[in-house]
């Protein structure tokens, strides 16, 4: 362990972890006792048996390129190697090495190495979770439903708005189809004007929002609230990988707003997420959410002691398109997946430097880049060294290992990704990584299955079908595919980018149609801290006058409204509408 220099006062300072650069480099600060790392020797043989087990998907990227020869079994072939193979031989080579083939198996999986473009089976993977899977479809189906029933309800309602009984037809009509009221003091106008689609249309989005919201935090759907069995055993496998806290940045876009609970299958309560349009995130946030963790392991053991040698975990999730990779990327990078993945891998760079410089004596944290396709929800992984180096050209993509390991039992499945993992690394892995990632990978096979299983292709839905947008901080509820935009911001001025982005996304979904833009601001406070739930409040009410103020012609014409919620985060109850642009008019005294 390493020991902070003394203050001076004189007072020792709370010990901490060994930077992975002072193992490496076997040079550790004054007084530190680190183990001997293994022998040059060791380390070559190691790394040459790992590439022997080398497939070559995981070491080909988009951003390879061949001059001869094609890909196949782990490296390049040229034509010398091909003369003297027979048809089926050259088959049965281009498998990847580190497959445990059957007597009887005469096939082989067509890798595409660039993209996960395998086509889809009907296969279940053996480590797929039906149950799961039955659980997470149900509630999917249940809550966009909800939304997905408010055009068709409100195109009924406006035929009837000329009947002489028209609000309790209306009114009754919603009740059943959505459950919940229409606005009476909209209704009532329809007599003196023509009815206000578009405020109904953006009232129908906000109180199917709110029951939504309300079922999450009451029933616990999703079965990953804090203190769940699933929760706590998540939790437990990750200090057992040597993570104390797991921090993800997916993109803003919506297509990434099921990343934790549904691609990765973790418990949304043993995750710290933080969208950002293109994963960029606040890198001074950051670096001081990490000091506060650090803080509560020094004074309150939790999650567990300073002492022990645990990292904190930051991962970023960048996007891309592997039916339309030109149209249906990471629209804050052009659609450029090199791009999207290297600025995301520059921004953990600059948060690891950043904590160890302003952090001294063993300060630092692990990294992990991850890409999401939007179209089949497979994720490939840039698995890092024990010094979080990464390549970009270098991943494993779980799809190709779905295929590869659908014939296998759980068990061997399980096997031959943990293989996998390790040779895809430019260097020797952590064992805990090795574990953590093989765990995201087995999960996300059910993913893929989910997906096939729904829809029987990738999704219809390639592009953005988001519902609403979400600005603040807070949404925890959320964990629905394409269903909310975020723009996590303080203030409008700062988040400008995320929400620019957003709006601009919704002018093509709903300004294009006619109907307003949904906004629901939020605003999470601590119910501990006094005063806290009155400065969030102030909070919605200057964010909304911000948003008011930036796009001010989509308000003036009704094609942009907002509703203001607040949550106490240290309780499970739902949010609190504070507010709304569809609110009636107040009556001035006299």
């Amino acid at each position: 362990m390493v020991r902070s220099m003394p203050s001076r006062g004189g007072r020792p300072q709370a010990p901490t972890a060994p930077t992975r650069r002072q193992l490496q480099n076997n040079s550790p600060a004054a007084g530190a006792s680190v183990p001997p790392m293994e022998s040059a020797s060791d380390s070559t043989k190691t790394r040459d048996a790992a590439l022997q087990r080398r497939r070559a998907l995981t070491m080909a990227g988009k951003a390879a390129k061949l001059v001869q020869g094609s890909i196949g079994g782990g490296r390049v072939r040229t034509a010398v190697d091909q003369q003297r193979r027979t048809p089926k031989q050259q088959a049965v080579s281009q498998q990847p090495g580190w497959v445990r083939r059957e007597k009887s198996q005469t096939t082989v999986v067509p890798f595409n190495l660039s993209r996960s473009s395998l086509p889809l089976t009907h296969r279940q993977h053996p480590l797929t979770d039906s149950a799961g899977n039955a659980r997470l479809q149900a509630y999917e189906l249940e809550v966009k439903g909800r939304f997905d029933r408010i055009v068709p309800l409100l195109k009924r309602v406006s035929a009837l708005q000329h009947q002489h009984d028209f609000i309790e037809q209306a009114q009754r009509l919603t009740r059943t189809e959505l459950g919940f009221d229409l606005p009476q003091h909209i209704l009532e106008r329809a007599w003196v004007r023509p009815l206000d689609m578009r405020a109904l249309f953006a009232w129908c989005v906000f109180e199917s929002h709110r029951l939504f919201s309300d079922r999450f935090f009451q029933d616990d759907p999703l079965d990953g609230a804090s203190g769940s069995a699933s929760s706590r055993e998540f939790e437990q496998f990750l200090l057992d990988c040597g993570i104390h806290l797991l921090d993800v940045t997916p993109c803003a876009d919506g297509r990434l707003a099921h990343t934790v609970a549904y691609a990765l299958r973790i418990p949304f309560s043993a995750v710290r997420r933080r969208s950002h349009a293109g994963a960029m995130f606040d890198v001074e946030n950051t670096v001081n959410r990490w000091v506060k963790t650090e803080h509560r392991r020094y004074r309150e053991g939790m999650p567990n002691p300073a002492s022990e040698p645990t990292r904190y975990l930051k991962v970023v999730t960048y996007h891309f398109s592997s039916l339309d990779p030109e149209h249906q990327g990471c629209a804050a990078h052009g659609s450029n997946d090199e791009l999207a993945a290297s600025a995301g891998y520059q921004r953990l760079l600059d948060f690891r430097e950043a904590v160890e410089n302003s952090f001294c004596c063993g300060a630092s944290v692990d990294l992990l880049l991850i890409g999401l396709d939007t179209d089949t929800d497979a994720i490939r992984v840039h698995p890092p060294s024990r010094d979080s180096e990464m390549v970009l050209d270098q991943w494993l993509c779980a799809r190709d290992l779905h295929a590869a390991t659908a014939s296998m039992s759980a068990d061997q499945a399980m096997v031959q990704i943990a293989e996998a993992v390790e040779s895809a690394a430019p260097g020797p892995m952590d064992p805990g990584m090795v574990t953590f990632l093989t765990r995201l990978i087995a999960n996300n096979c059910s993913q893929i299955d989910y997906v096939q299983d729904l829809h029987g292709a990738p999704y219809p839905d390639a592009g953005h079908a988001e519902r609403f947008i979400g600005v603040g901080i807070g949404f925890k509820e959320v964990h629905l595919r394409n269903l909310t935009y975020f723009a996590h911001l303080d203030t409008v001025e700062e988040g400008a980018p995320d929400l620019d982005v957003g709006v601009k996304i919704f002018r093509g979904l709903n300004v294009s149609r006619d109907l307003p833009i949904p906004v629901v601001i939020r605003f999470d406070y601590s119910g501990r801290v006094p005063g806290a739930r009155q400065r969030a409040i102030a909070d919605c009410t200057r964010v909304n006058q911000a948003i008011a103020s930036r796009y001010s012609e989509l308000v003036d014409q009704g094609l942009l409204h907002t509703c203001l919620t607040v949550r106490d985060r240290n309780q499970t109850a739902p949010a609190e509408v504070v507010g709304s642009t569809l609110a009636p008019p107040l009556q001035e005294a006299h």
